[in-house]
């Protein structure tokens, strides 16, 4: 997958790949030093019709921020995270990655 190993070159530990909770799915769980950090990866061939990242609708959002919820309460966590979303647009090398960190906030 092009986003964890993006993620890896940046330096993040890769906990979790498609974690699921019921129907609800996290692409990516992974730690940034100390801080937990889920995140929503979105692949396109082109940005003919908008941005990648545009494709994370509130619906998208609540749900993420549902199985997040749901991640931290069976783990027992206990420290900072955050929602990020990695894009890859392209069909082949050389691929367009964009990280937005901290891209939206759970209001528990």
């Amino acid at each position: 997958m092009l986003a964890s190993r993006y993620l890896i070159d940046k330096g993040y530990a890769i906990l979790h790949r498609n974690w699921r909770c019921g129907h609800k799915e996290i692409d990516v769980i992974a730690r940034d030093g100390e801080t937990l950090v889920f995140v929503e990866v979105k692949s396109r061939r082109d940005e003919f019709y908008g941005n990648a990242y545009e494709a994370v609708t509130a619906q998208k959002i609540r749900r993420l921020i549902s199985a997040a919820e749901s991640y931290i309460i069976r783990n027992r966590i206990d420290m900072c995270y955050r929602f990020d979303i990695v894009t890859v647009v392209g069909t082949g090398e050389p691929y367009k990655i964009e990280h937005i960190q901290d891209a939206f906030h759970a209001t528990w």
